[in-house]
């Protein structure tokens, strides 16, 4: 199934229309930063069976990434959601909103989207485990792998413990 691609102009005008306009990000990522005029149908519950509410042929729904990347690699799926709803994915996601100068509502608390926490804490891990290693004790060697097999976990199962310790953290609790 082929969908099509719309500016964030041509999106404005739809969503002055009636139009749609759903965030398929995480809770972390909208809690962060969305458009106003968005709400949050995240990916996980898409897959999971998740659809908007009652939409006919006539309604337009408009989904939304932080880049277009994950839309576009999932366009079908999300055509099938808002099935019979005509259904476009906006280009360069909420990235490309903000670049043609439209503005997002910013969260309150503004520390990094958790993924990209874990993202920074694993990678430190790995390389602090790595140099270490080099420089003093291979035992340090086991640091690296413990994480990698930690995101292999992740990957699997769904599950990032990681990801659950940092959501737990005092800068990223709600002020």
């Amino acid at each position: 199934m082929n969908v099509e691609t719309i500016t964030s102009q041509q999106a404005q005008k739809l969503i002055m229309q009636g139009a749609r306009l759903l965030d398929i990000r995480g809770v972390d990522e909208y809690t962060h930063e969305h458009i106003a005029q968005a709400s949050l149908l995240s990916l996980p519950d898409i897959e999971k069976g998740g659809k908007p509410q009652a939409l006919s042929e006539q309604d337009v729904v408009i989904f939304h990434c932080q880049s277009g990347r994950r839309t576009a690699q999932n366009a079908a799926l999300l055509a099938g959601a808002a099935a019979p709803a005509k259904v476009y994915l906006l280009e360069g996601g909420i990235n490309g909103w903000k670049q043609q100068g439209m503005d997002v509502v910013k969260g309150k608390n503004q520390s990094l989207p958790i993924m990209r926490q874990v993202q920074i804490a694993a990678g430190s891990l790995i390389l602090a485990g790595t140099v270490l290693g080099y420089a003093t004790s291979p035992l340090f060697f086991l640091l690296p792998g413990f994480v990698g097999a930690g995101l292999l976990f992740a990957g699997i199962s769904g599950f990032c413990g990681m990801a659950t310790l940092l959501a737990k953290m005092p800068w990223n609790q709600s002020k």
